[in-house]
Parts: structure tokens; sequence; C-alpha cells
């Protein structure tokens, strides 16, 4: 197998787990598609989801039309492809293209600045807009939809010319799209949003934006049948061992990427993982870390520490886990750990049972006037703010960070020197995610795992709003309500939520919590 797995010291009592998984046959099971691995309750659920295993045959017919689609496009000028997506329909593409080294344009935020970024008119004429989302009404797409037709509109192109749309067949987004005329790719139904990296919703935007898709799948078809035996060196039974091993206690795993791989692999990770196991009060946090941040120096009780990357060295010191190997390997290796990690920790790794509350208070907030500037919470001053986080976070817990700001916006720097001091005046593990992104992420894990987390919300007041074309709304009014929304959540399942809200575009009062740390 060219995927490799190494167990570090650190990571001890992945022997027992390791065993009842060889024994129970987990891994062939899987691949066999056997729905009852998770137990009855779960069992409905996972008979619907287990397509994945199975990628290779629907990408064979996928990969001609997409290169097709690309060789149309490029040969009408269009060489700009920006992706709109959230979660498993942006975190894949995202990794492999940043893996391929071709350009792809995300758009995974409602922030004003951040959608009109990529709605630059300049750009429109060479600009192509993939639109992926499995149910078809997930709201930030829609909400970027139809701002890339009024767009397109706007400079005399047809917006069926060049949007292309990935979703489920008989979703909303299908029969609409069909009738207007755009190009449709159908997904596998089979396929949670978080195990679609080798389908459709993987495929598609890479492949138009230039990744060699082809060889991505070959990759991870090379491993299937290693990542489908039942022996304990099997990878993949292997990499859930060792991180079942660990829990409850040590339930974060902090991950880092290898020098020169640097593919955006981790907060893949994050969703797959969280999203899956972040339930029943139960969970698995990973956090996308960079290779100097202090959870690696000094690892939290609760820390496990995980490299991954390419090919790796022979030795590698420091670390309770380590993987290697190619991109579709990999991809493919995690799936099938994510999985077999499920039926470790006896939770159904593949429904969202707290997802749909945050969505709920979000549209509520939405129609509420009040929510439609900022956030709607006073902030604390700096010292009297960390004085509030040193007492937030539980005994063996974690901070996050929620960010309902601009991912690219002047703020980002302070951001990530925050997370870097809260963590180490802190020492605890600290993740940093951006709204309402990580709610398609993380946000499972954030209500429904281990009552083990405090949350910084930082938000801001939009001084240049943008109408989402044909609402009653504009996206500084729904990121607000997205805002409200997930802290309500929050407070109510118990979780302590700290607001700090920043002048537009200003870090000043982040820096005055760094001084104040």
């Amino acid at each position: 197998m060219s995927v490799q797995l190494s167990i570090g010291s650190g990571a001890s009592g992945f022997e027992e787990p390791l065993e009842r998984v060889v024994a129970d046959h987990v891994a062939s099971r899987i691949f066999e598609r056997d729905a009852a691995l998770w137990g009855p309750a779960a069992e409905a659920e996972a008979a619907i989801r287990l397509g994945w295993t199975a990628f290779s045959r629907s990408a064979r017919g996928l990969i001609p039309r997409i290169e097709e689609l690309r060789g149309e496009l490029l040969e009408s000028g269009v060489d700009r492809f920006v992706l709109c997506g959230m979660g498993g329909s942006s975190l894949a593409p995202s990794v492999i293209t940043r893996w391929a080294g071709v350009e792809l344009t995300m758009i995974d935020s409602t922030h004003p600045d951040a959608v009109r970024r990529v709605l630059d008119a300049s750009q429109l004429p060479r600009t192509a807009v993939i639109v992926s989302s499995k149910s078809g009404s997930t709201i930030e797409t829609r909400s970027h939809l139809a701002a890339f037709e009024h767009a397109f509109r706007s400079v005399d192109i047809d917006p069926a010319e060049r949007i292309v749309i990935v979703t489920d067949p008989g979703s909303p987004l299908d029969g609409e799209s069909r009738a207007a005329g755009r190009r449709v790719f159908n997904a596998d139904p089979l396929v949670g949003g978080r195990f679609s990296a080798l389908t459709a919703f993987g495929l598609v935007p890479s492949g138009l934006a230039g990744a060699d898709v082809r060889a991505l799948v070959a990759d991870a078809e090379r491993e299937r049948d290693g990542l489908g035996d039942d022996s304990p060196e099997n990878p993949a039974l292997r990499l859930a061992a060792a991180i079942a091993g660990g829990l409850p206690a040590r339930f974060v795993l902090a991950v880092s990427e290898r020098p020169g791989a640097e593919w955006g692999l981790g907060a893949w990770i994050e969703q797959l993982i969280a999203e899956s196991t972040g339930k029943d009060g139960e969970g698995v946090l990973p956090i996308a870390l960079p290779a100097d941040a202090p959870e690696f120096d000094a690892p939290p009780a609760n820390t496990v520490r995980v490299r991954v990357g390419a090919e790796a060295p022979e030795t590698e010191e420091g670390w309770d886990v380590a993987v290697s190997g190619t991109l579709g390997a990999q991809v493919l290796l995690w799936e099938v750990a994510t999985a077999v990690l499920g039926r470790l920790m006896r939770i159904d790794p593949f429904n969202q049972p707290d997802v749909e509350a945050a969505k709920v208070a979000a549209r509520a907030a939405l129609a509420d006037a009040s929510a439609q500037r900022g956030g709607g919470a006073a902030s604390p001053a700096a010292e009297e703010l960390a004085a509030a986080l040193r007492a937030a976070v539980p005994e063996g817990g974690y901070l996050a960070i929620h960010a309902y700001l601009d991912p690219a916006g002047p703020q980002t720097t302070a951001l990530r020197r925050l997370r870097d001091r809260l963590s180490r005046s802190l020492g605890v593990p600290v993740a940093l995610g951006f709204g309402p992104s990580y709610l398609h992420s993380v946000g499972q894990l954030h209500k429904g795992g281990p009552a083990l987390g405090a949350f910084l919300q930082i938000t801001e007041i939009a001084e240049r709003d943008l109408m989402i074309p044909g609402a009653e709304s504009s996206f500084g009014a729904l990121i607000a309500a997205q805002a409200r929304g997930d802290r309500e959540v929050l407070v109510a399942r118990g979780r302590p939520v700290l607001v700090l809200q920043l002048p537009h575009g200003e870090d000043g009062p982040l820096r005055e919590l760094l001084a104040a740390l």
C-alpha cells in the first residue's frame, strides 16, 4: 500500500480496539455496505450513506464529462472558476486543487466583503461558477447563486452559459436548473456530504479547475482492497483504533501538515471526523494547525498530535500518529477510519442531528430586525474578556473562536495571533473557524459532542452591506442572523459563549485582547 501509518508511544491503548474491529470483520463489511455495523438505530441512515465505498464506478462515467466541459469553457475564454459551496461541497475541492497546484476561487462565506470580492465585474467575462449543494436548498449557496446570476446579467452574460450545478437528483436545485438550461451534474444520493470527496462534489469543481482527478481516483482505487482487509496491518483500522484508544480523555486531534504538502487536508479532516462523531455527548475534535502552533510544543493532556501529508521520512519523532501517502489514498483512508471509529464509539457516523438547530435559529433571527446589525450582543472590556475566557473553559476542554468576519479580511492576521496567544495563555487547544462555514463542519460537535467547549464569538458591524438579489434581506443581515442563531443554540445547550464585536475592518479590540492576555 502507498499509504503509511505510524503510531507513536503517546497513542497508547489502541491494541484492544484494533483486535475488536479485526475480529468483527469491520473493514470488509464496510465495503460490503453492511448497514448493521453501527447498530439498529443507525441502520436506516447507514443503508443510504455507504455509496462512497464504490466511488470508482461513478467516477468513470463522470470524469469524461468534466474534461469535455472544461475544454468547452477554455475554448470560449473562460479560465477562472469559482466554487459556491459549504462544508463537504467546498472542503474537498479546496484540498484537491491545492494538491494539484491549480486555482479555484472559493466562496463559503456570507460576509458582504467576501461576496463582493468574488463578484468582481472585471473578472466575470472569464468566469464560470460551480454551485454545489447536496440538498439544493442551502441558504448560503442559494444566496451566492442569486448574486452571480444577477452579476452575469448586469454584464450581458447569459447565466445559464456560465453556471454549473452539482446536486442530488431530484433536489429543488436540480429541477429548476434543468428548466433554466444550466449544466447539471448529479451526485450519488447514497453518499453524505462529508464522505463525498471522490464523488461529483469533489471531482467536478476540481476537474473543471484543471486538477488531474483521474490520478486522484486511481490512487484511491489502488488502496481500496487493502483498506477493506480485515487485518491488524490495515492502516484504516489502526488509525481508528489509535484515536479510539485515547477516548474520552484525549478527544482533540491537533493536525499538522508536512512541509511541501500544505493541501489543507486538516480542514477537510475537521469536518469528516467532527461532524461524524460529535453527537450523543461523544466526539473527536480535529483542529487543523500550523506546524509552529503551541499545541505541538506543549500538548495539552487532552490532545493527540497528528502529522499528515506526502511521503514521510523513515523516522518521524514527536508525533502520536503520522500518516503519509498520495492524496487519493489518504482521502479513502480517513473515510474508512471515520466509519470504523463510529463503530468503536457506538454512534451513527452518517447523521448530524444537531446541525438543523442552528439553521432554524438563524432563520428566526433573520426575521427579527434586532438581529440585522452585528449580532446584538455588547462586548466587554479587554481585561474583563481575558479573565472571562480563562474561567470559561471546562477542565480537560477546549476553546473555539467563531469569527463571523471576512476570511480574507484585515483582521485575519490578528485573529491567528490571538489563537496562538490563547492556547499558550490558557494551556488548552484552541480552534479558529470562520462563520458560517464552520457551521457546516465542526458545528455539529460543538452542540452534540462532549460538553467541554467554551466559545468566543467575534462579529462586526457591516458598513457596506450587499443585498441578496430576489430576497428581502442582505448578506450582512444573513451573517448577523447566523451568528446570533448559533450563539442562542450553544447557550441553550449549556455551552459558555463570550462575544466580541469589532468595528468594520478594524482589529483594535483584537490587539487589546492580545495585550490583556
